[in-house]
């Protein structure tokens, strides 16, 4: 309980900080903060007048889902069920890079108040015990398959404990992230908690179990959490021979990860990474939410393949479409004001000042003329520049659900590079609507970030991510690194 006090009172103090506010409970906040991000939404997001297929999950979720949302208000009652609300109301778009995100330390991957000692993951479309708690009697055994819980088809059962709120049980990643919450409780008021009685098939038996509240310590927790879902550990940047050939770590695309020393690691050991015996690139677990996760990413294909070999194999741009509103145009006057306070800046990307220059003028034309958006040209395409291909071996790019956002445009290199295999699981998914805006929510502890340019020209569709090949698929335990590398050796 000590950390929900923290997250409290630390969501207390920001409401103090946003003047007056704390007077107010924690309902009251929640409303307020989906209405200001309803708002938000429905006043400067794309999708609201582009045309298409790809807009109309927005549009049949912004007022409806309000009022979802609005309705399951009254049961907030603290930071961390604040929390829940504002992450329902931003899944419902089913759009990965619409999102409200706490600005106070929030629950983490390795956190419930109550559990059965038991933790369940998503392998080959089933719920399977992942994990029991040594010591725990009469839990279900490894590998049982989930059936019921409460009476109630698992598949339902999941679906109101976790869509939503704890991911977007549409895509596969979101399954396989969230599954070892399912049978527990992680104190969402609005959800059931810990189940009663589940039902599992035992090889081709079911028999239903009785599940017992056991101590939700952290160091159990987490445990469960890495026996069902890969998790990278603290090394995330490094190469290693593994089946005498590289095994190219990149499963984070932070900034603080520690780039340089990586970069210059990759520089040192490049005659080996070209080698015939071929080379793993390993993106399992690599977020990409950081604005230099792409960059970071096309960084490592140009070290190891030369920036002349692979920049005509780079996608297109294609055309942007702007929605022109006053709030958008807001974010590149002054994203073009901090461009032009930066001496270096100024001396080094003068393009990408006059790029964002014209930008603002096309919005100041496009308002001016009361059109809701304008359409700019993107980056063509490049010819081939006949460079050879420096690396001589196969290459296998393993990936995870974990691959997102910059990962996912790494991968539209990567695999457009030839002798590149992609193996392992489906990836994350991410929408057309893409450079993020981010604004602080009434509440002050709260974040609400989307997209505010179409990219309606992208050559992988919207929410869409990467799924590997037939045969390329990795269908056993991926927490077990072993078995994940002996497959991988095999590959070759």
């Amino acid at each position: 309980m000590q950390r929900l006090l923290t997250a409290s009172a630390a969501a207390l103090a920001l409401a103090f900080a946003a003047g007056g506010a704390s007077a107010q409970n924690f309902s009251d906040l929640a409303r307020q903060d989906l209405q200001a991000a309803h708002d938000a939404l429905k006043a400067n997001h794309p999708a609201a007048v582009v045309p298409g297929a790809v807009s109309e999950g927005f549009r049949s979720w912004i007022d409806a889902g309000l009022q979802d949302a609005l309705g399951k208000a009254g049961q907030v009652n603290s930071g961390d069920s604040h929390a829940y609300l504002m992450r329902y109301y931003a899944n419902g778009f089913r759009d990965a890079n619409i999102a409200i995100r706490p600005t106070f330390e929030g629950l983490g991957p390795f956190f419930a108040t109550s559990w059965p000692g038991v933790a369940t993951a998503w392998r080959n479309g089933e719920y399977v015990v992942s994990y029991v708690q040594p010591g725990v009697r009469g839990a279900p055994p490894l590998g049982a398959v989930l059936k019921t819980c409460n009476v109630q088809p698992i598949a339902d059962f999941a679906k109101a404990k976790l869509d939503g709120f704890e991911g977007d049980l549409t895509t596969e990643a979101d399954r396989v992230r969230t599954a070892p919450y399912l049978l527990w409780n992680r104190n969402n008021p609005m959800v059931s908690g810990m189940p009663s009685v589940c039902e599992f098939a035992v090889g081709r038996r079911t028999r239903d179990y009785t599940l017992t509240p056991q101590p939700a310590t952290p160091a159990n927790l987490e445990a469960a959490y890495r026996a069902s879902v890969f998790t990278p550990g603290a090394t995330k940047l490094a190469i290693e021979q593994v089946d005498g050939r590289p095994w190219v770590h990149v499963n984070s695309l932070a900034d603080d990860a520690g780039w340089d020393a990586f970069f210059a690691q990759v520089e040192s050991q490049l005659t080996t990474l070209r080698g015939s015996q071929g080379l793993v690139i390993d993106l399992r677990g690599a977020n990409g939410a950081s604005v230099n996760a792409t960059s970071r990413g096309y960084g490592l294909a140009n070290r190891i393949w030369t920036p002349e070999f692979t920049v005509s194999r780079q996608p297109e741009a294609g055309q942007i479409t702007y929605r022109a509103t006053p709030a958008n145009r807001q974010w590149f006057a002054d994203t073009l004001n901090r461009m032009q306070s930066d001496p270096r800046f100024v001396q080094e990307s003068a393009p990408v000042i006059e790029q964002t220059q014209a930008i603002v003028a096309a919005f100041d034309a496009a308002l001016a003329a009361g059109q809701q958006t304008f359409v700019m040209p993107g980056r063509p395409s490049i010819a081939d520049t006949g460079a050879a291909n420096p690396v001589q071996g196969p290459v296998v790019v393993l990936v995870d659900g974990g691959c997102s956002g910059g990962c996912l445009d790494t991968l539209d290199l990567l695999t457009r590079l030839p002798n590149v295999r992609l193996a392992g699981a489906a990836t994350a998914v991410d929408s057309i609507f893409i450079e993020p805006t981010v604004q602080r929510l009434p509440s002050n502890y709260a974040d609400l970030s989307y997209g505010h340019k179409a990219w309606t020209t992208r050559q992988r569709g919207n929410n869409q991510g990467y799924v590997p090949a037939q045969g390329l698929g990795f269908t056993g335990n991926p927490t077990d690194e072993a078995a994940v590398r002996a497959w991988v050796g095999g590959l070759f």
